[in-house]
């Protein structure tokens, strides 16, 4: 057999398919990379609270935080997202059996190595999110600000320091005062609203800290007052710091959503011995490559 024969029987042997399901799901590498995703976010994140680029807190002095710190915890989050889900999606396209036999000019290879990093992509987040639905529920079960009735206030982690300055007084009052504090943290929760804490409610917690604290009628007026601008400015801090953080995990999951594809695309590059595409080492291709980019 001649050469060229030789030559085009190879071409043709690296186009077909292997006896195997080309699109048969390898569970093991994304379950592998997604376990790999969640475990280097998780130190990374507790890496960062340990540093203070922390987003929310309950503590009172970090709503005094500046607005740069709170976007710097955002970026903080974004980056780690990339490392996280870059590390993942590695492993799962480097340890991703190749089913299918393509040639070089063939990219379903690293379609399939991407897909693989994408779905790991997605069981790290899904892994995450269960994470945080159990750390949350827990809390919520552990705090010591729940009614008798046994229903979490919603207003006392926010507004704790303004419902204990608010019912202050001398000497500490024989009655429980947690039914109390719960009423006033949710007239206080209005006072972020187009409307805002209504006279009715204004005069009751006048009336309900006259009884509490035996303050005069004027001191406790002051003293309502001065609760309902400063619970607005919690509200408004706390709303403020929602809003990064809400858009930090968005931007976070989507970039790296593209950083664990092109992640497991290099694995799986590295697993075959070849080198990295063109659209992953982009950087060097105005320097080094007079060719341009090829479409996707």
């Amino acid at each position: 057999m001649t050469i060229e024969a030789l030559a085009q029987e190879d071409v043709i042997e690296r186009r077909l398919p292997v006896t195997e399901d080309r699109w048969g799901i390898q569970w093991s590498s994304i379950v592998a990379g997604a376990f790999a995703a969640a475990a280097l976010s998780f130190i990374l994140v507790s890496f960062g609270v340990a540093v203070g680029l922390g987003i929310s807190s309950t503590s009172p002095t970090w709503r005094d935080a500046s607005a740069a710190l709170a976007l710097l915890s955002g970026l903080y989050l974004i980056l780690q997202a990339v490392a996280s889900f870059g590390f993942g999606g590695y492993i799962a396209g480097r340890t991703t059996r190749q089913v299918v036999v393509v040639s070089a000019i063939d990219d379903d290879g690293e379609r399939w190595d991407g897909l693989h990093g994408l779905m790991s992509w997605a069981l790290a987040v899904l892994i995450g999110g269960v994470f945080l639905a159990f750390l949350g529920a827990a809390a919520v079960d552990r705090s010591p600000t729940r009614t008798s009735a046994g229903s979490a206030t919603a207003a006392e982690p926010l507004l704790s320091y303004e419902l204990d300055k608010l019912f202050r007084a001398p000497r500490r009052p024989p009655v429980d005062l947690r039914e109390t504090r719960a009423e006033a943290g949710r007239i206080l929760m209005t006072s972020s609203s187009h409307g805002g804490v209504s006279s009715d409610d204004r005069a009751y917690l006048v009336q309900q800290v006259t009884a509490v604290t035996g303050l005069s009628a004027p001191d406790s007026e002051r003293r309502v007052d001065a609760a309902i601008v400063d619970s607005r400015t919690a509200i408004n801090r706390a709303r403020r710091s929602s809003i990064i953080l809400a858009f930090s995990i968005a931007a976070a999951t989507l970039i790296g959503a593209v950083v664990a594809w092109a992640a497991a695309v290099a694995g799986g590059r590295h697993r075959d011995g070849e080198p990295l595409p063109n659209w992953i080492v982009s950087s060097d291709r105005f320097h080094h490559s007079p060719r341009t980019m090829p479409v996707p």
